[in-house]
């Protein structure tokens, strides 16, 4: 497996981490702990030692399965955990809170539900508009000096707004939205990592499935998936963008030897100082990680996929929708 120190920190972690939102099952219409258990566990066997998480991920329960999987499995020593902080929930709705004595709680509640005493990423979900980004960095690396957390990183923030935040603190990663159908950071977010030697965790490397290459037209989402208020799944743009899988599938196929799955992933490492973040709740669904190694996407790969999506997805749309309000419940 690939490995990747994370920004300037000590921490050495694989390229492909393990993302576990959907572990949560909350907006992924529920899951089952002892095979989101054997997932986690699969995943180490299979070289993965990254496994991201945070507490919103079903209110818990995500860093909870995840502590457990840990804890039973005596991996610690052999992982690194990276979780979130800044996202508040009451009565199912969620919202942004990077308020200092907020985050002083939550790593607490992380470090307990984590089963562990450090945190070795430790990102800001969501930038809270209504708390000066200077006293969220100054908290976290105060933490950082502690020993709580190893390394420092940032989810969904601007150039900008880190600018801002490494005012005060050292700052070692950016988690964003990115795979071959949500490349919006290429244009400011990237850049600015590869100038300041930012680690960028791509979210949502196989687009919430959609670049599996398992999903079919017919295919229905139930409950509270999220995929049934993603635009990318609705309307005339889902036909679109199954179009460009089956036609990634052939190349990949054709020029590889390989899945559009393992396309995908290996296109996001090759963008930069990237990990691939790859979401599983199915242990079955990790098998396939070794097909990403030792291999990279060449040149005229890479001027077909760009023909392929500009062909088959006219109308595309990024991921703007999960994003959480921007304000703190009663402020206008």
């Amino acid at each position: 497996m690939e490995t990747i120190t994370i920004g300037h920190s000590a921490v050495v972690t694989s390229r492909i981490g393990l993302g576990t939102w959907a572990i949560g099952g909350w907006m992924w219409g529920g899951t089952d702990e002892k095979e989101s258990i054997q997932t986690i566990q699969r995943a180490v066997e299979r070289g993965i030692t990254l496994i991201d998480t945070a507490p919103v991920y079903g209110f818990g329960r995500s860093e909870e399965i995840v502590g457990r999987a840990i804890q039973e499995g005596k991996l610690r020593d052999k992982v690194q955990l990276a979780t979130k902080l800044g996202l508040a929930w009451k009565d199912g709705k969620v919202f942004r809170d990077s308020r200092p004595a907020h985050i002083r709680q939550e790593i607490e509640d992380s470090l307990r539900r984590l089963r562990t005493d450090r945190i070795d990423l430790y990102q800001v979900h969501w930038p809270d508009l209504e708390t000066p980004l200077e006293e969220t960095a100054r908290v976290l690396e105060d933490l950082r000096r502690e020993g709580k957390i190893l390394a420092i990183g940032v989810s969904n923030f601007t150039p900008t707004q880190m600018d801002a935040f490494r005012s005060a603190a050292r700052l070692d990663a950016l988690q964003s939205p990115y795979n071959l159908f949500e490349r919006g950071i290429e244009a400011a977010e990237l850049p600015y990592a590869e100038k300041t030697g930012l680690t960028v965790l791509g979210y949502g490397a196989l687009c919430r499935g959609l670049l599996s290459g398992r999903i079919q037209v017919d295919t229905k989402f139930e409950g509270d998936d999220l995929r049934r208020i993603d635009p990318k799944f609705q309307g005339e743009r889902f036909p679109h963008y199954l179009r460009a899988v089956d036609e990634l599938r052939e190349l990949a196929q054709r020029r590889y030897g390989k899945s559009v799955l393992a396309l995908a992933v290996r296109w996001v490492l090759d963008q930069g100082p990237t990990i691939a973040l790859w979401g599983a709740r199915h242990p079955g669904q990790i098998d396939p990680v070794n097909e990403v190694e030792g291999w990279k996407l060449d040149a005229d790969c890479k001027t077909e996929i760009e023909a392929i999506l500009a062909r088959c997805v006219p109308n595309p749309v990024g991921p703007e929708f999960m994003a959480p309000p921007a304000k703190r419940p009663g402020m206008v």
